[in-house]
């Protein structure tokens, strides 16, 4: 199935006077809640859905549980998750404390499978999707 996208004018923020260029925007074509996805684990494996939604729950619990505990997360081939953080600079090393933090950030980097996999990604204009109707199993959403 390929990605959709949308062509948006937009203007340069560092010289705004500059001719604006376009620039292709991937759109989405639905939201997949969790109860969905546990639903598909549980078609391609002995697991029921119930019992796909625990396991995604707990997924959920163990990778916050070991960002906060300053550990990086990896999950095989699908690729690791780390916390990072935006701060500002101060003139001394006493003043470089938690209160320079502005925010905590969730970093995920891709593993080679998930690259491999999105390397394969075809394109197609959004305007191309048939009137009203979109890909089975998904609803039309702008991103």
């Amino acid at each position: 199935m390929p990605l959709f996208y949308n062509k948006v004018q937009r203007a340069n923020p560092s010289d705004p006077d500059a001719p604006k260029k376009w620039y292709p925007v991937l759109k989405s074509v639905g939201k997949m809640e969790v109860d969905e996805v546990a639903r598909l684990i549980a078609d391609e494996t002995t697991l029921n859905p119930k019992e796909a939604e625990m396991a995604l729950a707990q997924l959920e619990k163990v990778l916050i549980n070991a960002l906060l505990n300053g550990q990086t997360v990896s999950i095989g081939s699908w690729g690791s998750f780390q916390l990072t953080i935006s701060a500002d600079g101060a003139a001394t090393e006493k003043e470089a404390g938690p209160s320079k933090i502005r925010k905590v950030n969730v970093r995920f980097q891709p593993g080679r499978t998930l690259k491999e996999a999105i390397a394969k990604a075809a394109f197609r204009q959004a305007s191309d999707m048939v009137s009203g109707k979109t890909p089975p199993g998904t609803t039309e959403t702008e991103s």
